[in-house]
């Protein structure tokens, strides 16, 4: 096998691994939207929020990774419920522009924490894999991405079949198609709202932890939040497996941008492409690859 086809391999490889974790963070914003309607500007910081909670209870606290991963699920599911309850069910009836700038504000209020607490300079994260390469077939690839690969599929997975066979997953997409009847019939909506955004800060805070075994850990991982929305609108905001699809075709194509691209136009690419790909998507079709056409009747 020739040099040039071990280089693409690699890459798309290592971008599906990528891919996947944007795929995962997309779903937090896939749920809400499609529970609430409203997209939530603050996943970004949410996922930076756990990467550097696990951060500090294994490097400064020395807990071990596996009850650090724990107790990092449970302060962020806490997180996600006090956000819902203290910022987002005061505003349930308003218009949805208003709930959108409070997300906005939210993630800005959570970046200065961040911050004030952490400071803004990298730190290398503990991590519990070993920064081995394992070979798929003739490529090399770093273990750590093909146990972030299994960890978001797994999870994905999981998601995906609660969302369509649990009796919380049916309400879910009950209050998604219509409010007022998954009320008529017994669905506490303000529940399902709570639910919807815990789910969105744990898949962030999961997708945190694995993207800090990447890249570490820093204020710029709260700029895969603005990556994961190109990924759900070009899957279609209301679609699970447009999310999923979404998050590993831009996973895929920022890496070769990167690779094929990026020493010819003098870098960067990675960081446009998403976008580039994005428009072109939504010239094609604006709904997404996999979202339902709104008609809407006057």
């Amino acid at each position: 096998m020739s040099q040039e086809t071990v280089l693409f391999l690699q890459l798309v490889i290592s971008g599906v691994a990528i891919g996947s974790i944007y795929a995962l963070v997309a779903l937090g914003f896939v749920l809400i939207y499609k529970s609430t309607d409203v997209l939530n500007m603050a996943q970004g910081e949410m996922l930076m929020i756990g990467a550097w909670i696990s951060y500090s209870l294994i490097a400064d606290y020395r807990i071990p990774f596996v009850p650090a991963f724990f107790m990092t699920l449970a302060f962020t599911s806490l997180l996600g419920l006090a956000v819902e309850r203290a910022a987002l069910r005061p505003l349930i009836g308003q218009p949805i522009i208003s709930v959108i700038m409070v997300t906005i504000g939210l993630s800005i209020f959570l970046r200065a924490m961040v911050i004030a607490i952490w400071g803004t300079q990298y730190q290398r994260y503990p991590s519990p894999i070993q920064d081995s390469v394992v070979s798929v077939g003739p490529v090399p690839i770093p273990e750590v991405y093909l146990w972030s690969l299994l960890v978001c599929l797994l999870l994905v997975g999981a998601l995906t079949l609660g969302f369509r066979f649990t009796r919380m997953g049916i309400a879910m997409r009950a209050v998604a198609d219509d409010q007022q009847a998954a009320l008529s019939v017994g669905i506490s909506v303000r529940r399902v709202f709570a639910l919807a955004w815990v789910i969105s800060a744990l898949v962030s805070a999961i997708g945190g932890m694995l993207l800090a075994n990447i890249q570490g850990v820093g204020i710029g991982l709260s700029a895969v939040g603005l990556k994961a929305l190109p990924v759900s609108i070009v899957g279609g905001l209301d679609s699970i497996p447009g999310a999923i699809v979404g998050g590993i075709l831009i996973g895929v194509l920022e890496n070769l941008s990167a690779g094929y691209l990026d020493t010819p136009l003098g870098g960067g690419v990675r960081e446009v492409a998403p976008y580039v790909f994005l428009v072109v998507v939504l010239l094609i079709k604006p709904y997404g690859l996999f979202g339902k056409e709104r008609i809407e009747r006057v």
